[in-house]
């Protein structure tokens, strides 16, 4: 594996010289995060669509286990069991709009990760950069398990464990294990673990942090690059599930499921479930014993267990719903952990939005009411006093604080800020379709998609690494 080891030296080193200042050396985690025998196991794939680009090119990387769609260029990097999810890439000719300037495009948008480690990374695009908005950039980068790049350009960045980087454009910053960040342009910034930091400049700002001790009791990773912690406790309880659907080229399609629904043939559907109309289930998505109503969807690494969704929900990724009711029109945030059991059940009102990176992790039976906002750390009815608030009042805001939350600025803003990417995201995903083509999203455009499946060489000193390959037409 002499290439391979070779690879990890190079990105540590073009990594450390950005974020060395900052107190972060990423050496040992590269070195010790995922065993280098696990490199050699697991095909990537490329899906083939007949709505999305066709272009992919790599060279001098490790794909193991990785998923890809859309165009995307690798360059000496290291993905291990990574989504990149280019379905939502602006096309050549599209006009958009930054700070009330239109401009148009001159080039189909392509994600280009160069000199990277992303390991379990969901990579999302719908980019806000308006420097280079046909290009999707990830540049000596970090992002460790289970963590997520949305709508973000990251250039000399760290993402922890189950952190997200959320439609911001992020120079020499570290995001902490399971922090939420989305805030504009930010450079040389370090966002603590444990903080939801959600900003427009100019018009409101967002800010809660974690009480001491919970975010190592869900994640933690140590200096050797093990991680630990509740959140990986329940992800592993599930992993053989994923075994016999990633040791066939091609899993057999699932019987009962709606034509105007997708459901990914490396998504685990498990015991007995309902899924309605217009839904999307992704890769690696999990859903067992639940009932997924019409237009309702599941994305990368959610779990979705004992629970119902009456429609329309929208659970992003890795959220994870355990016994549990989801009214309808109701959004589950990045990585929130909605966890209850038999005898503590939860219930989420209608319309209501669980902010990124919550957790409800239920002692008791706990009702959130219809129309509200929920964040933080949850485990009683009572916690909602200073955790949860009526979105009509949030709206009629300009000063909040709650708890560990504080909130500045135009509240009707920031909760229509919301609905407009909610609504958006039941768009893409068609959640709408009507049988016409104005109305299809992601769970009609993906129907007919096959794989490319890509594998590494077995011996010799480019063992682990894959060949320079070019996918086109």
């Amino acid at each position: 594996m002499e290439k391979l080891e070779a690879l990890f030296d190079h990105i540590a080193s073009r990594v450390n010289v950005n974020l060395k200042p900052l107190g972060i050396d990423v050496r040992p985690l590269l070195q010790n995060s995922i065993p280098r025998e696990r490199h050699l196991l697991y095909y990537a794939f490329y899906a083939l669509t007949q709505d999305h680009p066709l272009s992919f090119k790599f060279l001098n990387s490790n794909l193991a286990g990785s998923y890809f769609l859309g165009k995307t260029m690798v360059d000496r990097s290291v993905l291990y069991k990574s989504d990149i999810r280019g379905d939502e890439l602006k096309r050549k000719g599209d006009v958009v709009e930054f700070n009330g300037v239109k401009t148009r495009l001159f080039y189909d948008e392509v994600i280009r990760i160069i000199n990277s480690f992303l390991v379990k990374t969901l990579v999302h695009n719908n980019s806000k950069n308006a420097e280079m908005p046909e290009v999707f950039r990830i540049l000596n980068t970090v992002a460790m398990h289970f963590s997520n790049i949305h709508g973000t350009t990251c250039e000399g960045v760290y993402l922890g464990p189950f952190a997200t980087a959320d439609f911001s454009v992020m120079h020499n910053c570290v995001v902490g294990d399971f922090s939420y960040v989305q805030a504009g342009d930010l450079a040389n910034k370090i966002i603590e673990p444990g903080r939801v930091w959600i900003r427009a400049r100019g018009l409101y700002e967002f800010n809660y942090v974690f009480p001491e001790g919970v975010v190592e009791k869900y994640v933690k990773l140590n200096e050797h690059g093990q991680l630990s912690g509740k959140f990986i406790e329940y992800v592993d309880e599930t992993k053989e599930d994923f075994v016999p659907v990633y040791s066939t080229l091609a899993p057999e399609p699932l019987e009962n499921i709606p034509e105007s629904t997708y459901v990914s043939p490396y998504a685990v559907i498990k015991g007995q479930c309902e899924i309605g109309e217009n839904c999307l289930i992704v890769q690696r998505a999990h859903v067992e014993n639940s009932v997924v109503g019409k237009g309702s969807n599941a994305q990368e690494n959610c779990f979705i267990k004992n629970s119902v969704y009456e429609g329309n929900d929208v659970t992003a990724h890795g959220g994870k719903v355990i016994h549990a009711h989801i009214g309808k029109n109701v959004f589950v945030g990045f990585n929130s952990f909605v966890h209850g059991t038999k005898d503590a059940a939860i219930t989420i009102g209608r319309d209501s939005i669980v902010m990124p990176h919550t957790i409800i992790d239920a002692e008791e039976p706990i009702e959130v009411p219809e129309n509200s906002a929920i964040w933080g750390y949850v485990t009683r009815q009572a916690d909602l006093a200073n955790q949860c608030v009526d979105l009509e009042q949030f709206s009629k805001t300009t000063d909040l604080t709650l708890g560990n939350a504080t909130f500045k600025g135009d509240g009707d803003a920031f909760v229509k800020a919301f609905r407009h990417r909610i609504e958006h995201i039941r768009e893409e995903n068609g959640a709408y379709y009507n049988g016409t083509e104005k109305t299809r999203g992601h769970a009609q455009k993906t129907q007919d998609a096959c794989f490319n499946i890509l594998q590494p060489f077995q011996s010799g000193p480019g063992m682990g690494m894959y060949p320079t390959m070019t996918i086109g037409e």
